[in-house]
């Protein structure tokens, strides 16, 4: 238990000087561009196959539930909700950390036991500011975009398979999700991607400059790196929708 505090400890340290470290000069923005680039090419495609059987499952679940108690019209919304609150932003950091964190990881890994790092502190040069910073903002960036894919993905998919599959009315599938759903339910999403790709960024970042000696332990930070990622995500995951809960007032029919 000591040594998990004292890791998110750590880890907490780190993110705080990368927070610290964004505003410095110079900006690394090719770097930002290229890492921004990778981690959209390796995690487009993958997402957006997991979203369609997502918010397919999520949506014939819910139908079935629905049509059981008698309340088929609020299948869109409470479908459409629980793609947009909570499947977009997991979904969407999972991969990113799965995917995009798990290479960075293996590339800060590479260049700490190739005594890379060591190098550029010698030189004066920060390598939280000159390589890290860029990859977690790059991470950030894109968990917006694909949260966005991932809801417009899910929400389509969950809409095809309610009423084409299960029968259900189109117009009662668009009216239920207009009626409760509101601005902060995809507010409350985008700052959850945020969230979360900042995590993956800091966690793979922290893993890849801590690795043991040795290729073997480049390899055991990335499977560390992607454990840790998820365990925290889903923690926080709970804090910010018990949050969210509390502070914004569902809105009525």
């Amino acid at each position: 238990m000591i040594v998990a505090f004292r890791q998110v400890g750590r880890i907490s340290l780190l993110g705080w000087d990368v927070v610290r470290s964004v505003p410095q000069r110079p900006f690394q923005w090719r770097e930002l561009i290229r890492q921004s680039w990778f981690f959209a090419s390796v995690t487009i495609l993958p997402t957006a196959m997991v979203a369609i059987p997502f918010g397919a499952v999520i949506s014939l679940h819910l139908g079935s539930l629905t049509k059981q108690i008698g309340a088929q019209s609020f299948t869109g919304a409470a479908s459409a909700l629980a793609i947009i609150q909570q499947a977009s932003p997991l979904i969407t950091a999972l991969l990113v950390a799965g995917a995009g964190g798990s290479a960075m990881c293996a590339d800060v890994g590479a260049r700490t036991i190739r005594e890379e790092i060591d190098a550029m502190r010698v030189l004066g040069v920060p390598p939280v500011q000159r390589l890290i910073v860029p990859r977690v903002l790059a991470a950030m960036f894109v968990s917006i975009l694909l949260n966005g894919l991932v809801s417009v993905v899910g929400v389509l998919g969950g809409y095809f398979f309610n009423v084409i599959l299960q029968g259900g009315t189109p117009g009662a599938y668009l009216a239920s999700f207009n009626a409760l759903a509101q601005l902060p339910d995809l507010m409350v999403s985008e700052l959850k991607a945020v969230i979360y790709g900042f995590i993956a960024g800091v966690v793979a970042a922290y893993r890849g400059l801590n690795p043991s000696a040795g290729p073997k332990g480049v390899g055991d930070a990335v499977n560390q790196a992607v454990v840790i990622t998820f365990l925290l995500l889903f923690l926080v995951n709970v804090v910010l929708t018990g949050i969210y809960l509390q502070l914004v007032p569902p809105k009525g029919m």
